[in-house]
């Protein structure tokens, strides 16, 4: 379990973020079904739910964002300025929190999950691990994406 590899993950999507206008980020490249905006709360929003909703506990953003980057769901709106920077924000706020969190042992049960890649997560660390798989693929498709772009 490694959320070092998660957090380099989101230093690296922040610094492609950072490196395109807003109008980018919204943009929804031909031959893609979402945008880099998506990619990016997508990638936050499931780490929430693996890690805290599947344990149980609390998530750690709001309903909101879950409703709105949720497995399923595409852009229905331009992300704001001040949404993605509170992204952002959350987006490293939220592992140290994780990493607080395990270090306490707040992770006391565990829901299994079967993941569209055909892996079932039986515990914290299974899912810990899967997210990094996660968030690198849609730190891929966010960079595939960003070619489309210019």
């Amino acid at each position: 379990m490694n959320i070092r590899h998660i957090l380099k993950t989101r230093e690296n999507f922040i610094t492609l973020l950072n490196g395109l206008s807003l109008e980018q980020i919204n943009t929804i490249p031909e031959g893609f079904n979402n945008n880099i905006a998506w990619n990016f709360g997508h990638s936050i929003v499931t780490q929430q739910i693996l890690c805290y909703k599947l344990s149980g506990l609390p998530l750690l953003i709001d309903e909101e964002l879950v409703e709105k980057f949720r497995k399923g769901t595409k852009p229905e709106s331009p992300l704001t300025e001040k949404e993605l920077e509170h992204l952002k924000i959350i987006a490293l706020s939220s592992l140290e929190t994780l990493k607080n969190d395990l270090i306490i042992g707040s992770f006391k049960t565990f829901q299994e999950y079967p993941t569209s890649f055909g892996i079932t997560l039986k515990n914290i660390t299974e899912a810990i691990n899967f997210d990094g798989i996660h968030e690198g693929m849609h730190l891929g498709i966010a960079m595939a994406m960003r070619k489309n772009l210019k």
